[in-house]
């Protein structure tokens, strides 16, 4: 049984540290259901084995639908992997994400910091919840390296998949 709905999102420049916190953290979204904008999902999925329900790229909507989901309270976090130096990154699309997640109290993490104590959390939280014992590596950078690592081995799936979409979210 899943507990929580966890969006993803990621601007291209920051797809890379997106699919290797998420391998380091697939433990935990393993035990949830994870959706995700359409490269970033696919991505995801190759990467790490995880279900993970895709929706449009964000540049063709994705995003637009994720949010949507989020007014209308079927998303518990979001974790947005945005490059705050992209020229558009305060689209009126993405504030509008931004302002349906405080309207409606979901959580959402815009760097990994925050993504990071989010997931924290999360784990205590799934641990007083079904009493099963959850175990968080003690060094995530770490696991992030060696999620970089299996990004780096798939290379080519990455190089593929953001071909096939025009290298959109």
């Amino acid at each position: 049984e899943h507990l929580m709905t966890i969006a993803i999102l990621a601007h291209d420049s920051r797809k890379e540290l997106a699919l290797q916190f998420c391998t380091a953290y697939s433990a935990i979204l393993s035990r949830n259901n994870v959706i995700a904008t359409g490269t970033t999902g696919r991505m995801l999925a190759q990467t790490t084995g995880l279900p993970v329900h895709c929706y449009l790229s964000g540049q063709l909507g994705g995003v637009q639908q994720i949010t949507s989901r989020v007014a209308c309270d079927e998303v518990d976090l979001v974790l947005f992997f945005r490059d705050p130096l992209k020229a558009d990154a305060a689209s009126l699309t993405e504030q509008n994400l931004l302002r349906l997640c405080d309207m409606h109290s979901v959580p959402i993490a815009t760097n990994i910091a925050t993504a990071e104590v989010l997931l924290r959390g999360l784990d205590q939280l799934i641990q007083s919840e079904t009493g099963i014992d959850v175990h968080v590596a003690e060094d995530p950078l770490d696991c992030v390296a060696k999620g970089a690592g299996a990004v780096l081995d798939h290379v080519d799936v990455l190089h593929d998949v953001l071909d096939t979409d025009g290298g959109h979210m």
